[in-house]
């Protein structure tokens, strides 16, 4: 699971050879990416894919430490293209993604979690 868009589909139950839906999650991976760079995390001119030959490798760099961005990625186009139906089950997605912006942003600059204590 190298490329970034395919990764994306099989979290999202959609086949690899299904590409139908393949513009409108490009860019709400896109949007993700986005949200990533202001927050501080990946290549600092930012980062976006146009189709499934982007990998995980050109983003993360092999930097362990960002691992959870697939996570986030994930759940975050889940939001917007399929979001759960039921209000709970949003909301436990929402503090998802609540957490996974925190400690990227500490992933990136520990300083800043340090300097609350």
């Amino acid at each position: 699971m190298d490329s970034i868009l395919i990764s994306i589909k099989k979290l999202l139950g959609i086949g690899e050879d299904y590409t139908h839906f393949d513009t409108d999650i490009i860019i709400h991976i896109n949007s993700a990416f986005s949200v990533l760079t202001q927050l501080g995390v990946g290549p600092e001119g930012g980062f976006f894919i146009s189709d499934d030959s982007a990998v995980w490798s050109d983003y993360l760099n092999d930097e362990t430490k960002l691992e959870m961005v697939k996570s986030y990625i994930y759940v975050k186009v889940k939001m917007v293209f399929d979001p759960p139906m039921s209000s709970s089950t949003m909301e436990a997605m929402k503090r998802y993604i609540d957490e996974f912006e925190w400690r990227l942003n500490v992933a990136v600059d520990p300083g800043e979690a340090n300097n609350e204590s």
